[in-house]
């Protein structure tokens, strides 16, 4: 039997699993999965339409009411207990959503957090949830989607330990640290080696941004005046004489107004212009171009998605194998190590 059909079986499966019935009827219903991280796990599904307040914590060990420095020795994973409203979204495509957001295949812990206490599961609580979820990893499996075998066992729910206060919405709490660690594991370069384009079938779940440009007034309140006349007039700085051209620490790059990443540190060269020069995006960053008919010439202007700020340029002279340089006023970033 081809592969093909069985990608087609995988999907089509996914649509017609149905919610826990001992749910039926209730404005909500609840989801227990392990993915790793839970910073991370929480960060991706409350981003989700029909999910509210993901409440990160603790499951499956031996000990009751476990903290952040036992529960791994108890025999506790990280999970999130996720509240949905099955009018908006059903289990079954939550664990479609689950399984695009892990590596199940691996059974030793998740990117670069080892070590069982970052495995991988979905913990069902009904006999209708375990259906789905055994049917869904079946044609997860049959699909041909993925080099190898899922590792990703369904268990049985416990009792869920909600993790200590300073963990929940840490993505939001501590963003920039939230954002540097996750770049750092490697998570979302995995997940997008693993599934390919399959990643962006998640993005019709999400929420309507609700993210509103603040006005000029705040903007100047926040801003010094180079980095408002850069993000907000399209103003260059001068080459040189600005804090990150010749920056060499590691770290990650982001959006100064809206703390969105948009450059990675391993990306970024020495181009001999005094700008900070960089070959590509973050992996995730979505840059807008557009074109720039000033300075008695056609560019392209770079410009943040989320802020709309005025970051830069980009020119094809560049370094193999692309041939791109990216060409962003420091002004326009903060740097995060």
């Amino acid at each position: 039997m081809s592969k093909l059909f069985f990608i087609i079986l995988f999907i089509f499966g996914l649509s017609c699993l149905t919610s826990p019935a001992t749910f039926a009827g209730k404005d909500h219903e609840k989801a227990i999965f392990a993915g790793g991280c839970f910073w991370c796990m929480e960060s991706d599904f409350e981003k989700i339409s029909g999910i509210k307040d993901v409440i990160s914590g603790y499951i499956g060990g031996t000990t009751k009411n476990p903290s952040y420095q036992n529960y791994g020795r108890a025999g506790h994973i990280e999970a999130v207990l996720i509240p949905f409203e099955p009018s908006v979204i059903s289990y079954a495509e939550l664990l479609e959503i689950f399984w695009i957001k892990i590596d199940p295949t691996d059974k030793n812990g998740q990117f670069c957090d080892r070590g069982h206490e970052y495995s991988t599961a979905v913990f069902y609580l009904s006999t209708e949830q375990e259906r789905s979820a055994e049917e869904s990893k079946s044609l997860l499996e049959k699909s041909g989607i993925l080099k190898e075998s899922v590792k990703t066992p369904i268990i049985m729910a416990g009792e869920f330990y909600p993790a200590e206060d300073y963990h929940q919405n840490y993505y939001i709490k501590s963003k920039l640290k939230y954002l540097y660690y996750r770049f750092r594991c490697g998570r979302d370069q995995r997940l997008k080696e693993l599934w390919g384009e399959k990643i962006n079938e998640v993005k019709a779940f999400n929420k309507t941004s609700n993210i509103q440009k603040l006005d000029l007034e705040e903007l100047k309140k926040i801003l010094t005046p180079l980095q408002f006349e850069v993000t907000q007039n399209d103003a260059t700085e001068p080459p040189f004489r600005n804090k990150y051209w010749n920056n060499k620490r590691e770290g990650i790059y982001v959006d100064v107004v809206s703390g969105e990443p948009l450059f990675s540190s391993t990306d970024k060269y020495k181009s001999g212009t005094g700008w900070p020069s960089f070959t590509r995006p973050i992996e995730g960053a979505s840059l807008i171009q557009k074109e720039d008919n000033g300075w008695f010439s056609v560019r392209t202007e770079l410009r943040s998605k989320k802020a709309d700020s005025h970051l830069g340029h980009l020119f094809n002279d560049g370094p193999k194998p692309d041939g791109l340089r990216y060409c962003i006023n420091s002004a326009a970033l903060r740097f995060v190590s």
